[in-house]
């Protein structure tokens, strides 16, 4: 922090924390730069309550990849969570919120994993909100998924990523790393029935296996015939809920003030569905050749055209 204390600040550039740094490490790093500039400063987010974070902040990630997936599920099959089985790999902050989102809203988490190995759930009711406060318990202490007990509910596979183990599914959403869903991984959620994929994780698919379920989309020239089509949302558009957040735990420190739980998850929300257009009706004006819109290419060049027109504004290229 003595060095990194140099290049950010509550205006210039604002870290949040990602893999193995949560609340404490935050708190470690946020008081470092207290004492090294002498000021309090809304520099870092994913702060205590008590000292300028935000609600739903470390919920942030989970909820807002399920309000994403939820626009989703609307336009595609005109459907909702209720009933719908998700594999779900991490057991993380982003897979813990993610499960506990899609619990609330009627759906059934199958699986959840960590760099050792998956549980997998050995009949149709999966985990319970009770099963994942636990495993965060477990997480929080630094321990291994295997410290979970199981109680006969569950099966453990050491060494295997969730996706060629459960036989028919509806949803996967890789919450754990990059690159977690590789081909192979892809044909066989494609042969269990997932028909959607979004990633909670940065990067959670190679690209062999988004070219897999892009293949899939790219056949389809009618919405009355999709069989067999895995609708594909990449992380930088479907985790982006995370970064919100701090975008907003940011507004929330430079006006001190604190909203409530209500009041972030409703921005939360807004957020995500304003993303979810934006790539549906780019990806739908730009790549045309499919019945279903590339929310990849939505993304990719909704995102350049922002910073593309931006620049013209600003006579950066004329």
């Amino acid at each position: 922090m003595g060095e990194l204390s140099r290049h950010i600040g509550d205006n210039t550039d604002v870290p949040a924390g990602d893999i193995g740094t949560g609340g404490r490490e935050i708190g470690f790093m946020f008081g470092a730069y207290k004492k090294i500039r002498n000021e309090f400063a809304g520099i870092l987010t994913g702060k205590g309550g008590s000292w300028g974070g935000s609600f739903i902040r470390p919920e942030a990630t989970g909820f807002g990849l399920v309000y994403y997936v939820t626009e989703m599920l609307k336009d595609l099959d005109s459907t909702d969570w209720k009933g719908k089985r998700v594999l779900i790999s991490g057991s993380g902050n982003v897979a813990q919120y993610a499960a506990l989102k899609v619990l609330e809203l009627g759906g059934t988490v199958l699986t959840l994993s960590d760099s050792t190995g998956s549980l997998v759930a050995n009949s149709g009711e999966g985990f319970t909100a009770e099963d994942i406060e636990t495993i965060a318990g477990i997480k929080l202490n630094r321990k291994s998924i295997t410290a979970f007990d199981a109680a006969g509910r569950f099966t453990y596979h050491e060494g295997k990523r969730p996706w060629t183990l459960v036989e028919k599914a509806d949803i996967a959403l890789p919450s754990a790393t990059q690159n977690e869903i590789n081909g192979e991984e892809a044909k066989a959620l494609v042969k269990a029935g997932v028909r959607y994929v979004a990633e909670g994780s940065n990067m959670g698919c190679t690209q062999e296996a988004i070219d897999v379920f892009e293949a899939t989309r790219a056949a389809v020239t009618s919405l009355d015939k999709t069989d067999g089509v895995v609708f594909y949302a990449p992380g930088k558009a479907a985790n982006c809920g995370g970064v919100a957040v701090s975008g907003l735990e940011m507004a929330q420190n430079s006006q001190r003030l604190t909203w409530t739980p209500a009041e972030v998850d409703a921005k939360l929300k807004d957020i995500m569905v304003t993303c979810y257009k934006t790539c549906w009706e780019t990806g739908t004006e730009y790549a045309q050749g499919s019945a279903i819109p590339s929310l990849v290419a939505g993304a990719n060049i909704a995102g350049f055209l922002k910073v593309a027109d931006a620049m013209r504004d600003q006579g950066e290229w004329w």
